[in-house]
């Protein structure tokens, strides 16, 4: 019987969570994997994937709106609350495909999927032999010290919700050219991070994040970032390696 193996993808908005799943599904495809895409997004207007299991197929916002007489923030709160109640049914289409690994791409709004208790409840219920969380740091936003570290503390924050091992992807690297490798030096060396922020901050802020992420580091929060492109694909290699190692104690597909 086969194993399936669930990668959950989350980020903030805009960090490249659905472009990252249809790259790595394709990935997988060419490598003749059995794998399918899994949109827990009731709100996305449009995906550039083909979704092989679509909660949009048990959840209309726009019923929910006329409906409830919701706005679209409220409509949207509403809708995510109701995954939870569709668990069986995603279980049974994921199953239904037979697949080894199904990519989830979790809502755009993180703060719906991680930090309200129908995200964590669908996640944790979902049955399967192995899971991974992949947290998508934005290298456009993460160029400053100050903001690398509230995306590294977003993302401890989002392991701790979701209990289950997690990498950190800095995605969009071709975007961000050379500002991408100062940022992938800060999360390997916490005195190239401290050098960085001495120079915008000072004083008891220079301490106080300082401290936030030697704290992170040393309960091991925060790891070192795996830089990725889901356009040229740079960085899958690592990337699936790392992932095939978690799940298959160290088998690494072939090339």
């Amino acid at each position: 019987m086969p194993s399936l193996n669930l990668i959950f993808v989350t980020g903030t908005a805009g960090s490249g969570k659905s472009l990252l799943t249809s790259s790595l599904v394709s990935w997988y495809r060419e490598k003749s994997q059995d794998a399918i895409t899994v949109n827990l997004d009731p709100g996305v207007l449009s995906l550039p994937y083909d979704p092989d299991v679509d909660i949009r197929t048990q959840i209309d916002l726009q019923q929910i709106m006329a409906d409830y007489s919701l706005g679209p923030n409220g409509a949207l709160i509403f809708a995510n609350d109701l995954i939870a109640s569709k668990l069986a049914n995603i279980q049974e289409e994921i199953d239904s495909t037979a697949a080894d690994f199904a990519i989830i791409d979790t809502p755009g709004q993180i703060e719906l999927f991680a930090f309200r208790e129908s995200g964590p409840f669908v996640a944790r219920g979902l049955e399967a032999d192995s899971k991974i969380l992949l947290f998508l740091v934005d290298s456009l936003v993460a160029s400053s010290p100050t903001n690398f570290l509230s995306l590294v503390l977003l993302s401890a924050s989002v392991r701790l919700r979701m209990e289950m091992p997690q990498l950190q992807l800095l995605s969009k690297i071709d975007l961000a050219g050379p500002a991408s490798s100062e940022i992938i030096k800060w999360s390997r060396e916490s005195a190239l991070f401290e050098d960085a922020l001495s120079k915008i901050k000072s004083g008891d802020e220079y301490t106080l994040y300082t401290q936030l992420f030697r704290g992170l580091k040393n309960g091991a929060l925060s790891t070192n970032l795996f830089p990725v492109s889901s356009y040229t694909r740079e960085g899958f290699v690592a990337l699936v390696g790392e992932m095939s190692r978690i799940f298959n104690s160290g088998e690494e597909l072939e090339e």
